[in-house]
């Protein structure tokens, strides 16, 4: 673990790997320790850094906004030295969310970005469950969440057939701070970022589990209309949480991608 004073505020990251940056963001509901299936997969050729993001880990917290996470994150690019042209970065759901901003107010930072799982906006339904575990969080602790974060990253037959890595992502999220992942919450319940998708100029994948009803393909199939040049990729039974889930199949797609010799959107 790496404690990177960036900007004169704290980023908790661990970097493993060697070649080509890949800078990767994790969901509202775990750490960087999603991503520990597939490190070995995309690390074999880049450098990974695994963020914490603000208010996650040891990483500071940052304001009340998803734009203010992306400029946080922003810092990073140049405290670590990374060259635009030989970063990339993927952001998953609610770090997906910090991507797209981050994308549409310092596209120049990076070249490439995977966007999994996430989308520009929720639909007014679904932000009332965002507020409402943000209150619970905040009343009762994390462990009153669990049970309803657990049902928003897997489906019931995951959870059934796979109780160890189900217990393993219930630790990670009990040891979240409640006032942090409040924060985060609200954030995400104020989000609209369909109006800057015009902006992102960076080469874009778009990953969506199939299964997914936390930000299902309809969300991704926006993303993929908004970003000009956009790739879908649609994964088969997978929730939101495909590192997890399909780890080879999202490796796959995902090293596919960052492989591939396009140019800037634009």
């Amino acid at each position: 673990m790496i404690i990177l004073a960036a900007g004169g505020t704290d980023l908790d990251i661990v970097q493993v790997g060697q070649g080509r940056d890949l800078v990767l963001l994790h969901s509202l509901l775990t750490d960087r320790t999603v991503f520990d299936p597939v490190i070995a997969s995309l690390g074999r050729d880049r450098r990974l850094t695994l963020v914490n993001l603000p208010g996650f880990g040891a990483s500071a917290p940052a304001g009340p906004a998803i734009e203010d996470y992306a400029d946080r994150v922003a810092l990073l690019f140049p405290a670590l030295g990374l060259e635009p042209e030989t970063t990339d970065l993927l952001a998953m759901s609610f770090g997906g969310f910090v991507g797209l901003a981050l994308a549409a107010r310092h596209g120049h930072l990076f070249r490439r970005l995977v966007l999994v799982d996430t989308a520009a906006a929720f639909p007014e339904p679904a932000k009332a469950p965002l507020r409402v575990m943000a209150e619970r969080a905040l009343r009762d602790g994390m462990g009153a969440v669990v049970d309803t974060a657990l049902r928003r990253m897997f489906t019931e037959r995951f959870i059934a057939a796979h109780p160890d890595i189900v217990a393993a992502r219930s630790e990670v999220l009990r040891r979240a701070r409640p006032e942090h992942f409040a924060t985060a919450c609200r954030a995400l319940a104020d989000l609209d970022l369909r109006p800057v998708l015009g902006k992102i100029a960076n080469p874009t994948l778009v990953i969506v589990g199939a299964l997914d009803v936390t930000t299902p393909p309809v969300l991704a199939r926006e993303l993929e209309a908004g970003i000009e040049g956009a790739r879908l990729v649609e994964i088969p039974d997978c929730a939101h949480c495909p590192p997890i889930e399909q780890p080879e199949e999202f490796a796959r797609a995902v090293g596919a991608f960052l492989a591939s010799g396009r140019s800037r959107a634009r």
